[in-house]
Order: C-alpha cells, then structure tokens, then sequence
C-alpha cells in the first residue's frame, strides 16, 4: 500500500514525511533539554570547577572579546542606547501634548517592563548563545565529544547543563547592570539634553517605578537565559557538516534564540501584567 500510495501521490508521501520528521525533531528537542535540566544537580556537584569557569568565561567573555570586557560591556552598550531612545522618544512624544514631565515615568515603566529584558536577551543570544554553539559544535566535528563518552564522562551533564548554570548565575549581575545603564541613559538624556529638571524627573521615576515590576524582570531575564541556552546548546552539541555545519547551526541557533526572546517577553506579560497591568496612573 506504502509503495501503492508513493507512486500515485507523490507530493502526499513528501508532506506525511515531513510531518514525521517534524515530530521526530520536536522529541528530540524535548529529550535533549529534559536530560539537560535533569543534569543540573550533577553538573553542580561533580563539575564546579567547570562552572566556575563557564561563569567567567560569561561575564567576562575569551580571546578578542575579553579584550573589551565581555558580555558585560556589550549588553550594557546595548541597553544604555536603548534608555536613551527611550528618553528621547518619550520626552518629544510626550512634549507635544504638553506632559513631558512624565518622561520618568515613561522610563520607568518602559525600561523595566519591555526595553532592558527584549535586549538584554538579544545581546545574550549574540554573545552568550552564539559562543556556546560555536564550542559544542567545533567538540562535535572534531569528535571531542564522543571522546568524552568514550571516557565514560556525561556529556550532556558536563558540556550542557554546567553552561546552563552558568548563564543562569551569570544574568543575574549581567542583567543588574542593564537595568541600570538603562536608567541613568533615560535620566541622563531627559536632563542633561532636554533640559528637564532633575527633581521632576526623580519624581515620577519613583512614584511609577514599581518595585515587583523589577522582581518580575528578573525573573524573565533568567527564564530567557535558561531558554537561550537549551537552543544553543541543543544546536552546538548536533553540530554536523564539519566547519560549515557549525555556522550554520549558530546561525539558526540565533534565530530561533531571538523568536524565543520575544515569546518569553510575551508569555511573561501575559501572565504577570495580563489581567490588571499592575499600573495606576493616578498614583493611588
């Protein structure tokens, strides 16, 4: 019947495998990260050292990156330029109804809900993810982690789930400092360009700025590190094709990282923000 079927409709048979191997796809991703997550307590307890070394090698970066500190000053570069379009396009925006002294509420209420977590998590899926990809994979195509098998070491356990602790360690100061630069780059241009005075701006920076709102940031911080990690490993460590596989799985890799990015951002919106907003523009 299979070869009856094959024959008479061709394009059906292509689009049944395609399915399959779409499902097929879909448990091994599943697999993979369950191992991965289930690897943790593991990787914590027989691997520390590597994860220690991970966690420098994150925030610090290796090589040609370390020589401009890292991750650490790409993700601050990135949202201190965000907070100041933010301050920029607030304050004209707002300016032209006459309320421009809301500017820090904007920054408030923008920076930490939206702005910092979305590129934050874009400078962690460039910098972060993309390297661990590019490890994994080069250790796939040479074989490096089949050696490791070889050797009886867990390779999921000692290659995987110790650059997931480390990124879940490691946002933590990485994303403090991006909440940070892209509160002073808000205050920074709304004061000292636009003119604004900076008790006004203080005000309603604190009246607006919420405290569980910063809570919930982190929390979606470390969700899309966990969640960046588990696609890039997953991609680096079935790395195939020699060289050219391995640029091609970081180059899909960081595509998928960055519609994940935006889906966590989502997802974590809907939940905490989704039925009141938590907002009260009266202050009350």
């Amino acid at each position: 019947m299979a070869v009856i079927t094959t024959a008479r409709f061709p394009r059906l048979e292509r689009a049944r495998h395609r399915v399959e191997l779409g499902f097929d796809n879909l448990g091994g991703h599943a697999l993979f990260f369950w191992r991965a997550l289930a690897s943790i307590p593991k990787a914590v307890t027989a691997y520390p050292k590597e994860t220690l070394r991970l966690i420098a090698e994150i925030a610090m970066g290796t090589g040609a990156l370390a020589i401009i500190g890292g991750t650490v000053v790409i993700v601050g570069f990135l949202t201190l330029a965000t907070g100041g379009v933010i301050a920029v396009q607030g304050f004209s925006s707002l300016s032209d109804i006459g309320v421009e002294a809301l500017t820090g509420f904007f920054a408030a209420f923008i920076n930490v809900r939206i702005a910092a977590p979305v590129i934050a998590g874009i400078g962690l899926a460039a910098t972060i993810g993309a390297g661990a990809t590019a490890q994994l994979g080069a250790m796939r195509v040479a074989e490096e982690i089949d050696a490791l098998e070889v050797m009886a070491i867990d390779s999921v356990a000692y290659l995987v789930s110790t650059r997931i602790v480390a990124g879940m360690i490691a946002v933590v100061p990485l994303y403090s400092l991006a909440v940070i630069a892209s509160f002073l780059a808000s205050r920074f241009a709304t004061v000292n360009i636009y003119g604004q005075s900076g008790g006004v701006y203080d005000h309603y920076f604190a009246t607006f700025l919420i405290p569980s709102d910063i809570l919930w940031s982190f929390v979606q911080a470390i969700a899309m590190a966990i969640t960046i990690m588990l696609i890039h490993t997953y991609s680096g460590y079935n790395a195939a094709g020699g060289p050219a596989g391995v640029g091609a799985a970081v180059g899909s890799a960081v595509r998928t990282s960055l519609i994940a990015v935006v889906t966590v951002t989502l997802l974590v919106s809907l939940a905490v923000y989704g039925s009141d907003g938590n907002f009260n523009l009266s202050g009350g």
